[in-house]
């Protein structure tokens, strides 16, 4: 493996495989520590697609010895809340609503805060991402070019027809709608022979169409969905860490918000990739399984 220069990357040996830090072994485990809560991202973190690691209920089982709390995160918005309690619940993971926070309710926090007189939204998102968006309090409008939003809300869409994309792209052209994208993520991991088109691209597809960018993504590495887990347990940044298999966007919300930033290789960033970038993750880990050990020895530490 070759390390850039001007990195001073530590290696770790674990019981059977090798993490890698810019900390140094001290500091490291002084800051894991301090963690009292983590936020989980999911696909590529805790599953992949429809298939649970073989470690991740011990991972769980872990934090709750330690008596640390945990929440799932994602940047995908094509499934309501309740989809994905169901979804966990079908791999065996027991969850409450309070633990989950997807791009979708992040983006329905935002409107409220920034946007209060907002009644009307165009989205492109699958029906439970709209879903969230009417539990939110909000009317959808129709495919015409009559029926004006007072929002354009670009989502992951796996229902996405060319029609209601290029309406986006009619409405994106318009200076004075607002436009909030739910996620940046280019592609969405999936244990399928394709490739998951995801938000990112979509944006880069009315991109190219009107000359316009989104007024604001919402989801990671948007620091504000760390905020309000900090808010809801009154927590301080860096007593939560952000896992996911994601630099730019799970890593980068992480050092955004203040917080402790775990980047697992078990899903879409490889090792050559996570090297590239000039700011390192805290904690680079094959998986979840050695960042729960690391924690572990932490918390053995007098």
């Amino acid at each position: 493996m070759v390390m850039r220069e001007h990195l001073r990357l530590n290696m770790m040996t674990m019981k059977t495989d090798k993490c890698i830090s810019p900390l140094k072994d001290e500091d490291l485990y002084k800051a894991c520590k301090k963690i009292k809560h983590v936020a989980l991202d999911m696909d590529g973190t805790i599953y992949l697609g429809n298939t649970l690691f073989p470690y991740t209920q011990d991972f769980l089982r872990g934090l709750r010895e330690l008596c640390i709390g945990y929440s799932f995160l994602t940047n995908n918005p094509t499934k309501s809340s309740i989809d994905y309690l169901r979804k966990l619940q079908r791999l065996g993971i027991d969850a409450t609503e309070e633990q989950m926070y997807t791009s979708a309710m992040a983006t329905v926090d935002y409107i409220h805060q920034h946007y209060p007189s907002a009644r009307r939204i165009f989205a492109l998102g699958t029906p439970s991402m709209q879903e969230e968006l009417k539990k939110g309090g909000y009317e959808l409008c129709e495919d015409s070019a009559s029926d004006r939003p007072d929002i354009l809300v670009v989502a992951f869409d796996t229902t996405l027809v060319y029609p209601r994309l290029c309406r986006a792209a009619w409405w994106a052209s318009k200076p004075d709608i607002p436009y909030i994208a739910t996620n940046p993520d280019w592609v969405c991991p999936t244990d399928e022979e394709t490739i998951l088109v995801d938000c990112g691209s979509i944006q880069k597809c009315i991109e190219g169409a009107t000359k316009r960018t989104a007024d604001v993504v919402i989801g990671k590495p948007n620091p504000n969905m760390l905020y309000c887990i900090c808010d809801k347990y009154g927590l301080h940044p860096d007593e939560i860490a952000m896992v996911g298999d994601r630099i730019y966007t799970d890593v980068a919300t992480a050092q955004n918000a203040g917080s402790f930033g775990v980047l697992v290789l078990s899903g879409e960033t490889t090792l050559e990739v996570s090297l590239s970038y000039e700011r390192q993750p805290d904690l680079t880990a094959p998986s979840i399984k050695e960042f729960g050990e690391i924690l572990q020895r932490a918390h053995n530490i007098s």
